[in-house]
């Protein structure tokens, strides 16, 4: 395959081309659902095949194909297109300068989740189904979910860059459904949206304890049904990670991706409120906030030893001490902006070219014990597990519900819960409202499998970790509060 591929790229290189790179992925998924103690769905499903990417005069070409005996054509079809492309050219591309790079990377795992029988795996879920069912027998709907994924893709480019890699993912989740005179109650462990995801072998699954939560889980969906409302108006929140991964997500991760900040990116989910020129100097957050983009982190559903660009993995500052500093950034959207690629170009596959996606963003600890942040609470909530979510194109105004909150009363957890919490606000008011965020024993990091973007649509995998963290005045409820 090597000897092909490099051919290939010396036959577009005869062609006088600026740059041409090829990526071969070959990708194999196992995902495992059942309900009510029934198998759901079971699949195992495979994808081979290459993309070239051509650049010529300023504009690119790319063409992609299963057939490995028409590398050539399909070589020849991506520099027709590029050719084609400059006849609509308005501004020429150009690509930021990277390193060349020979390498080999693979997740480091202890059991390959290919080689566990499928057996086994059933028997962990429905053994969790059944721990629910039997400490909440009236609950109307168990479900569990598992999933797997390896990669290996090949990146080569004519400067003279070849990089393999081996990516491996394993994870899942169980959720518990009440119901009862019209109303309906969820909870999930260890996060909705069928649980949590890693780069790691099946013992990442091993030690999720789904089986041990189970039961907790159940219990507290049937309660749910007979929860009050959760009151309307400004309050304290202290929100957990299974919350705040995804509030980092939408809030920070996104608004920060060059692409959207650039305007290339706007049909699917927006723009971006942040522009260049803020860099260094607009307060994103209070000065306990630093989030980082961090592909090296271990375990992360964003880690990875290069992307698609052939540019290492790292570790980038987004935001210090409330201040942004830094953007997501692809080589071709470096090269408008005169920033440095920092490593976050990836495709959904070998049939999508690459475009900017988020790593692990993550809001990095603390000093706080977590007793201390619920004991700055006079009145407020801990709000667990995100429930359902929107915000605006520009990623500024936006609003979260979570499957519980527990009642939080003169400094401590009364044991009272509400259901239906949501809470609601504008991007930079809310994360310069954080007073305080806990430490690192208590950071948790979750992987997220389908974050969508790009027309066509592609799906990337990313992570977020966090502590929890305390915001005051916060705008909670449905009401219309002053």
């Amino acid at each position: 395959m090597k000897e092909k591929i490099l051919e290939v790229l010396a036959f577009l290189k005869e062609k006088q081309v600026d740059y041409a790179d090829l990526r071969v992925n070959e990708i194999l998924q196992e995902n495992i659902q059942t309900e009510n103690l029934k198998v759901q769905s079971l699949s195992t499903t495979t994808s081979y095949g290459y993309g070239i990417r051509v650049f010529l005069d300023g504009s690119m070409g790319f063409a992609a194909s299963q057939d490995f005996s028409q590398m050539e054509a399909t070589a020849l079809q991506a520099l027709a297109i590029a050719k084609a492309s400059r006849l609509v050219q308005k501004t020429p591309i150009k690509l930021a300068v990277k390193p060349i790079v020979v390498d080999h990377y693979e997740t480091p795992i202890e059991i390959d989740p290919f080689t566990v029988a499928k057996q086994v795996k059933l028997e962990l879920l429905f053994t969790a189904e059944k721990a629910m069912r039997q400490a909440a027998p009236a609950i109307f709907r168990t479900h569990g979910a598992l999933g797997f994924r390896k990669e290996y893709k090949i990146f080569a480019d004519t400067e003279g860059s070849y990089i393999s890699q081996t990516l491996v993912e394993s994870g899942g989740g169980i959720d518990a459904v009440a119901v009862a005179q019209g109303e309906m109650q969820t909870r999930s462990f260890p996060n909705s949206a069928r649980g949590n995801y890693a780069t790691a072998g099946y013992e990442f699954v091993r030690d999720l304890q789904l089986v041990e939560n189970s039961a907790r889980v159940a219990k507290e969906a049937m309660a749910l049904l007979t929860a009050e409302e959760c009151p309307s108006g400004y309050f304290d929140l202290v929100i957990d990670p299974s919350q705040l991964t995804l509030q980092i997500h939408e809030s920070v991760g996104h608004p920060l991706e060059l692409d959207r900040i650039l305007g290339y990116e706007a049909g699917y989910a927006g723009t971006s409120f942040i522009s260049t020129d803020m860099l260094g100097k607009f307060h994103y957050g209070s000065p306990l906030i630093n989030i980082v983009g961090d592909a090296t982190c271990p375990c992360g559903l964003g880690t990875f030893g290069y992307d698609d660009d052939g540019i290492a993995a790292q570790r980038i500052p987004l935001i210090t001490k409330g201040v942004v500093e830094n953007v997501l950034t692809s080589r071709d959207t470096a090269a408008v902006a005169q920033l440095l690629p920092n490593g976050t170009a990836r495709a959904d596959g070998w049939a999508r070219i690459p475009i900017v996606r988020m790593t692990n963003i993550s809001l990095l600890p603390g000093d706080f014990e977590l007793d201390e942040l619920i004991g700055g609470v006079q009145y407020g909530f801990y709000l667990d597990i995100n429930q359902s979510w929107s915000i605006d194109d520009r990623r500024t105004n936006f609003q979260f519900a979570t499957e519980i909150a527990y009642e939080i009363k003169d400094g401590k957890l009364t044991g009272k819960i509400f259901k239906n919490p949501l809470y609601t606000g504008i991007t930079p008011e809310f994360w310069n409202s954080c007073d305080g965020v806990a430490k690192a024993k208590y950071w948790k990091l979750f992987g997220t499998p389908n974050c969508g973007k790009g027309e066509p649509g592609q799906v990337a995998h990313v992570g977020h970790g966090s502590a929890p963290a305390r915001f005051r005045k916060v705008k909670v409820g449905v009401a219309d509060v002053q």
